[in-house]
């Protein structure tokens, strides 16, 4: 007889506490801790050109971006994650003293991989919708030039965009910034076995 092996339940204390001797960071979802896989010098290397023009475009502007470490909370999920970049407007709201985790995005990045791509589109953006501070989610194809752009226009609508081409120019829409693709993309070097299709309508 086969038995399955029961399902192991965390409190976020127990999460938080794993999470500060971890070698690899996880995300806790409802109870259960998953592992986040490693990224890619690709996806490493686009987060790093979006995170750069960022900081010398937006002068003296009220914002803040941090990337890949910083650890998101979203209360109406039970949910702690790491977005690729956060952009917050104002100071970060923080859930702690230790200055570990945010709760107000008013923009998310996240670069696409095969193995996360529909959890990023499907599941994970009905939870990033539910942030009352989040304006805009941009989800970046790492093996191709193609980005797609969700902009919120009421609570239950969101605009749906789709950029693509070498010459394309990323522009966000909650606040004045852009970022051409052939800087977005500086030093990528793409392989055609390892593509990824943009989400179909």
């Amino acid at each position: 007889m086969i038995t399955q092996t029961e399902k192991k339940y965390y409190t976020r204390e127990e999460y938080f506490v794993l999470e500060e001797t971890a070698e690899y960071k996880s995300e806790y979802h409802d109870g259960e801790i998953i592992p986040m896989t490693g990224g890619t010098t690709n996806h490493n290397k686009i987060v790093g050109n979006f995170y750069s023009k960022f900081l010398i475009t937006i002068n003296n502007q009220e914002y803040e971006i941090y990337m890949n470490d910083v650890r998101l909370s979203v209360p109406d999920y039970n949910l702690y994650t790491y977005p690729d970049v956060m952009i917050i407007k104002g100071k970060p709201n923080y859930t702690n003293k230790s200055k570990t985790t945010v709760t107000n995005p008013q923009v998310i990045v996240e670069v696409l991989s095969k193995s996360t791509q529909d959890y990023d589109r499907t599941e994970k953006f009905k939870m990033y919708r539910s942030l009352l501070s989040l304006n805009e989610y941009i989800m970046i194809n790492q093996y191709r030039y193609s980005v797609e752009k969700y902009v919120k226009q009421t609570e239950e609508q969101w605009f749906y965009s789709y950029f693509d081409g070498e010459e394309a120019i990323l522009t966000l829409s909650s606040l004045e910034f852009q970022i051409p693709f052939n800087e977005l993309y500086s030093r990528v070097e793409f392989e055609e076995s390892d593509e990824i299709e943009p989400e179909q309508d």
